[in-house]
């Protein structure tokens, strides 16, 4: 995951910063250009899409636990391995919120390990350097399953308005992709049967719009496009045309592994009523309509479906 990043610096203008992904990585892989975060284009929501299937608004700023099980859970579970076979490794410590869900089934179990962060939540964001030294340590130690990365330093740096910095954020992050796969492969354990897939959790806004690059969260096309890069051994090669979104990655992952996901989930909705007080109420002196804000939670099928067309 290489968080925040616009087309425009990216798949817009190949090879650019982007030469490993874009000359060495994609003709072995299958690419996808219309790839979209099409609901919350924040890093919370876009991870909780990826993790769960399920697009909902969510706290951004890490007090918030998605309201469905995630695709960790989920094969923790079912495959009856230790939590040292899935991993969260993250440069952005509030995703640690990414290990847990407040669906009362499932909440507090089957959670996967986390590494994120300096240290842990709280500590703040790291170096995406220090995050690929975490993980490639974590998979010559444990030999997981299922990890999930996230690389942080464009999303960061483009907040900060260091537009320089955001580009070099990108470039290593392009280089550090490569270096993984690389990596992957030299390793026995997962030479040949690793699957990567290389995305983004939103993109960033137009030149023009609401603080442009520094910034993100409407449905600006610039925010919802981003991009999917899938490499491994159950894959065709070549590029595909076909529409999809991130959701849509979590039930992949599921055919991938052979875990199978709810049907039924769960989508947090504001509900807004409003509360007409009489002339000589406290709650309203004056008699006015007063607004209250609930959080319903309604039930719905699971619109994620698998992304068939990446299969040979």
């Amino acid at each position: 995951m290489i968080d925040g990043t616009r087309m425009s610096e990216t798949w817009d203008s190949v090879p650019g910063l982007i030469p490993n992904m874009s000359t060495v990585l994609k003709p072995k892989g299958v690419f996808l250009p219309h790839f979209l975060n099409d609901a919350y284009t924040y890093t919370n929501s876009g991870h909780t899409a990826i993790t769960t299937g399920v697009n909902q608004p969510i706290d951004n700023y890490g007090d918030e636990l998605p309201a469905n099980p995630s695709i960790f859970q989920y094969f923790l579970k079912q495959s009856g391995k230790p939590t040292t076979a899935a991993w969260i490794v993250s440069s952005k410590d509030k995703l640690h919120i990414l290990a847990n869900t407040n669906r009362p089934d499932w909440e507090n179990t089957f959670q996967p390990s986390v590494n994120a962060g300096v240290n842990g939540p709280g500590t703040g964001y790291r170096m995406d350097s220090l995050t690929l030294i975490e993980a490639k340590r974590i998979l010559t130690t444990y030999k997981p399953n299922l990890m999930l990365i996230n690389f942080m330093e464009p999303d960061g740096f483009a907040h900060a308005g260091n537009w320089d910095n955001y580009l070099r954020g990108i470039a290593r992050d392009d280089r550090y992709a490569k270096e993984l796969w690389d990596f992957l492969n030299k390793d026995e354990a997962f030479r040949g049967k690793t699957t990567l897939f290389i995305t983004a959790d939103h993109g960033r806004h137009l030149n023009g719009i609401d603080g442009g690059y520094m910034e993100h969260g409407d449905s600006c096309p610039g925010c919802q496009q981003i991009y999917l890069l899938a490499l491994g051994p159950d894959f065709r090669r070549g590029t595909v045309e076909t529409k999809h979104t991130l959701i849509d990655l979590a039930p992949t992952v599921a055919r991938l592994l052979h875990f199978s996901m709810d049907s039924l989930v769960v989508v947090p909705r504001v509900d807004t009523t409003y509360v007409t007080f009489p002339a000589d109420s406290a709650q309203a002196p004056l008699g006015q309509d007063s607004m209250r804000l609930e959080i319903v939670m309604d039930t719905t099928v699971l619109k994620a479906r698998v992304i068939e067309e990446l299969f040979k």
